[in-house]
């Protein structure tokens, strides 16, 4: 098992372009495994599930950088707040402000994503590329100190069409440029563009994704 994972890891990592970050979707998948994921040098995980997310957080080393992936409701950011770097599935200004609130009663500042919705799946959430500039347009982000907004978030349409895939990807790549411009141009830490899983990251490393989030690939499939 050890050997397996390590080996995943490996052949994952040497795919990836420099200035591109892994996130091993650990979700659902035992301390264990995770463990042998950090002995193989990994550090950035991926959950999805608050209290799972807690558990973990108790049961691995403290140089972890934990990423909250999964839809998170406003009611839960207080759990996450103390300890999280990175929350990319933000969907609301209520959420963003939540955020805001929670991190500044750590006194953290706390990087988030916006998640798009771009893909033809209406179980998926996130803002509309509308949407998305309707909300900086209004500039109210402006006002939050203690969440810094680092780039766009996508899932694309879990579908065997590349071309599909490939064309939600570079939407996202284009919107992210054009906020960039607009909006966060004196901004370094806007930089971030997270698309791209087990199925289609390579895919997403044609089309300027600096974070992939893989799992399956790494630690076989989940245990539920």
């Amino acid at each position: 098992m050890k050997e397996r994972i390590a080996t995943n890891l490996k052949k994952v990592l040497a795919d990836l372009p420099e200035g591109v970050r892994l996130v091993a979707v650990s979700k659902f998948h035992p301390v264990e495994e995770l463990r042998e994921a950090y002995d193989a040098g990994q550090r950035i995980f991926g959950e999805s599930q608050v209290q799972e997310l807690q558990r973990k957080v108790a049961a691995m080393p403290s140089d972890v950088e934990w990423h909250f992936i999964g839809h998170l409701q406003t009611n839960k950011v207080k759990y996450l707040a103390p300890y999280v770097s990175m929350i990319h599935a933000v969907d609301s200004l209520k959420l963003l402000r939540e955020i805001d609130r929670q991190a500044a009663k750590n006194d953290r500042v706390i990087d988030v994503l916006l998640e798009l919705h771009i893909a033809e799946e209406e179980t998926k959430y996130g803002f509309s590329p509308s949407d998305c500039r309707e909300l900086l347009a209004s500039g109210e982000w402006r006002e939050l100190r203690h969440v810094r907004i680092c780039g766009l978030m996508m899932m694309a349409t879990y579908t065997d069409d590349t071309k599909q895939i490939r064309l939600e990807m570079e939407q996202a790549q284009s919107l992210f440029h054009e906020l960039k411009a607009n909006y966060f141009a004196e901004e370094p830490s806007f930089c971030e563009r997270s698309w791209g899983m087990s199925h289609d990251y390579r895919i997403a490393l044609e089309t300027g994704a600096t974070l992939v989030r893989i799992g399956t690939t790494i630690f076989g499939e989940r245990v539920y």
